[in-house]
């Protein structure tokens, strides 16, 4: 289900896709306005939306998995993207204060389990927010973007996903409420769409953006051993030693 680097690359450099970019970015920095001091891990294919934390995070990386590839990030710098098995990342546990889940969850063979990892190596005061195609827009529709691939999500199948993984849904918001065209009005008109999606709350939307946080007290199931009842012994009467008489 993985889209290859190259055409994700690719998306982003059309116009259709640098405005699909602002509009999600707009979701992204109404939940967190500032990554002062804070250790950011951008999750899939988070490049194009780490650049509003690069310059004030304490440090800002990228993790890419190995089935879709890698591309240098960022051009001209030192390489802040690294190519990983996205179901075991190479960080200690509770390392980073925010992760960024973009081309991630929906092209995952394996969504509960890359969760898991993200809860391992997230803090426990951090955030996380995952951008996922919303399973009722009409983005999904079409594979002619990287939203088209993969599996959409409903915003309840998206809450027990979380749940399920240890995190708790704390913020919900919407973006990309044009349809996916390149024409020049639809591009044009793009902040009315996303305006007049939002005051309507119209649920057509081509992304969920949610934002989670880390349950460190989960519940763990106990197991109990079954008791193994022993009978108890009946006492018996212990023969006397036989006593020879001359």
């Amino acid at each position: 289900m993985t889209i290859d680097v190259v055409d994700l690359r690719e998306f982003y450099s059309r116009r259709l896709g640098i405005v699909a970019r602002q509009m999600i970015n707009r979701g992204i920095r109404e939940r967190w306005p500032t990554a002062a001091g804070q250790r950011v891990l951008g999750i899939g294919y988070p490049t194009p939306y780490l650049g509003l934390f690069r310059e004030d995070a304490e440090r800002c990386i990228a993790f890419m998995p190995s089935a879709q590839g890698v591309l240098k990030w960022p051009t001209g710098r030192p390489a802040l993207a690294s190519l990983v098995d996205e179901f075991s990342l190479p960080l200690p546990d509770a390392a980073v204060d925010r992760i960024l889940l973009i081309h991630a969850l929906e092209m995952s063979d394996d969504p509960a389990a890359l969760l898991r990892e993200v809860w391992r190596v997230l803090s426990p005061s951090g955030r996380v927010i995952a951008v996922i195609p919303n399973r009722r827009g009409v983005w999904t529709r079409t594979d002619s973007t990287p939203f088209g691939h993969g599996r959409p999500y409903s915003r309840s199948q998206i809450t027990d996903l979380l749940r399920q993984t240890w995190f708790t849904p704390t913020a919900w918001g919407e973006a990309l409420f044009m349809p996916p065209y390149a024409g020049g009005w639809v591009l044009k008109s793009a902040q009315v769409w996303e305006r007049a999606g939002a005051a309507l709350s119209l649920p057509f939307a081509g992304v969920h953006i949610v934002e989670a946080t880390k349950q460190v007290y989960r519940a763990i199931p106990a197991k109990r051993e079954r008791a193994r009842l022993i009978p108890s012994l009946k006492p018996v009467l212990v023969p006397s030693s036989t006593v020879t008489r001359s």
